[in-house]
């Protein structure tokens, strides 16, 4: 068989490059080992630029349930200490709380109204390279059978073995002295604040709801997710004491009891579930030593690995994708300018390495211990400062991302402001398709037909090109076009797309 591209991996991050693909005019295949979605439910959520990503394709409104846009979160937390967003006036943290597997359920539907063809139950268990494809050795349910491709992608998780056959290193820090433990659990109604939706515990005071709560012994989160079966209870401990077997309540219970001081019944939830039980020893963080390796690329956990705290790991796989979506596409049609390809890891690796470090100071802050509360306190101080809240919160979200695009206008590189258009749509309607858009405010001719204007009221540039992934690749402030703007734009029309 032969196929352009194949993606190995069906999670979330395979099945949206999958979507970005087919949207530029490419049909890749999926494989997926797993006979049918998994039942775990490894996020609760997004936190981040990819809410307002998957708004931009029109997928927003599919998990919020609504036509609703996404609004900015108006609190959150960054190493267990709260976060006032509503200070900023241009907030950039949004958050939407939706279980996992509901993210791949619509992602796959989306995939599949896109034509992309998904193989369950179909594992890669080898490939070979040369310069002009890879054959792909895979086992599925009729047995081993071989795929011709150009490209492979490794979407297939922390554990790739696309990465490992790829001979491609994972370097980082492998710890073993925490303990989190999480369950879907009941606890009992009195204990339930019916203003906060937190807990207002006797002989402790009140936790609010889904934030990460940390006390000299550890942390703790009560989460009351909509639509779950039961709030979610998670512990995390440092050298903790660790009970062989499964996780149970009862452990669940004795945790809780050590971190907060004092005791909470935990009850199981009513129903079927799916219920989650679960407990990590230890964590990882690592990032791989290229993104790339031939006709072989990572995307996700299968490049990087770090502590889920602030919730940044879909966020950035998401993006992984978006990123390398068109991009591979053009490489696939042969219309992409030279050196395209080689700006996927250029430009997402740092963006990783953002991610390991904000994930590495936060666990930091959450750790027990005097001097880490001493450490708590002089950070609460600084967030204090509307300015120190801004960097933090471009942080997490991945707002401070800005890519060298070529130019030194402040929008270059950068995600393109929402906007309303003056045709009464938004800015995120008009990118659905996944193509790119020269975006015209003053209504003169830039040689190059434009796809929308505004208004004339505010606007932040006379004219932008927005790339498909939603960054701006040129803009400018002049007010008619002339032969300069004119002649930049066409630089970075070739640069960008051929």
């Amino acid at each position: 068989m032969i196929a352009d591209i194949v993606i190995a991996g069906g999670g979330p991050n395979g099945l949206m490059l999958a979507c970005e693909l087919s949207l530029a005019g490419i049909r890749p295949l999926v494989l997926e080992r797993l006979p049918e979605r998994t039942q775990d439910n490894r996020a609760n959520g997004l936190v981040g630029q990819v809410v307002r990503t998957l708004d931009r394709r029109g997928l927003y409104e599919r998990l919020a349930g609504n036509q609703d846009p996404p609004r900015p979160a108006p609190g959150f937390v960054f190493g267990a200490l709260p976060i006032d967003l509503s200070v900023l006036d241009d907030n950039p943290l949004y958050i939407l709380q939706v279980p996992q597997r509901r993210i791949e359920q619509m992602l796959e539907e989306r995939a599949v109204e896109l034509a992309v063809e998904i193989r369950r139950g179909h594992e890669l268990t080898g490939f070979t390279q040369d310069a002009d494809g890879v054959t792909l050795q895979v086992s599925g349910p009729a047995g081993p059978y071989t795929i011709e491709t150009r490209y492979l992608i490794g979407a297939d998780g922390g554990h790739s073995i696309v990465r490992k056959l790829a001979g491609i290193a994972f370097p980082g820090v492998t710890t073993d002295e925490t303990i989190a433990r999480t369950a879907h659990a009941v606890v009992p109604a009195e204990l339930v604040d019916p203003v906060t939706g937190g807990l207002d515990i006797p002989g402790y005071g009140p936790i609010p709801p889904f934030l990460h709560h940390r006390t000299e012994h550890g942390l703790f989160v009560y989460a009351p997710l909509p639509g779950a079966p039961a709030p979610l209870i998670s512990t995390m401990e440092w050298n903790g004491q660790d009970a062989e077997g499964p996780l149970t309540l009862a452990e669940l219970q004795a945790s809780a009891h050590r971190v907060l001081g004092v005791n909470i019944a935990f009850g199981p939830p009513d129903g079927q579930g799916p219920h989650l039980m679960r407990k990590l020893n230890g964590g990882n963080t690592r990032l791989a030593e290229r993104f790339r390796d031939g006709r072989v690329l990572l995307v996700g956990d299968a490049a990087h690995v770090h502590s889920a705290i602030g919730g940044p790991g879909l966020n950035l796989g998401l993006q992984d994708a978006v990123n390398l979506g068109w991009k591979l596409a053009a490489e696939a049609r042969g219309t992409a300018p030279a050196g395209l390809l080689d700006t996927y890891e250029s430009e997402r690796r740092p963006a990783a390495e953002r991610v390991v470090m904000s994930s590495r100071a936060q666990s930091a802050l959450i750790a027990p211990g005097s001097e880490v509360t001493g450490l708590r306190a002089l950070f609460t101080e600084l967030l204090g400062d509307p300015r120190n809240v801004r960097r933090i919160a471009d942080l997490m979200s991945g707002a401070d991302v800005r890519y060298e695009v070529g130019g030194d206008h402040p929008l270059a590189g950068r995600w393109a402001p929402d906007l309303d258009l003056k045709d009464g749509a938004r800015l995120a309607e008009l990118t659905r398709d996944g193509r790119p858009h020269l975006i015209d405010f003053t209504g003169d001719d830039w040689g190059y037909p434009a796809t929308a204007g505004l208004p004339g009221s505010a606007v932040p540039c006379t004219a932008m090109l927005l790339r498909p992934d939603g960054y701006v690749a040129w803009a400018t402030d002049v007010p008619q076009p002339d032969a300069a703007s004119r002649a930049s734009l066409r630089a970075a029309i070739q640069r960008w797309l051929g």
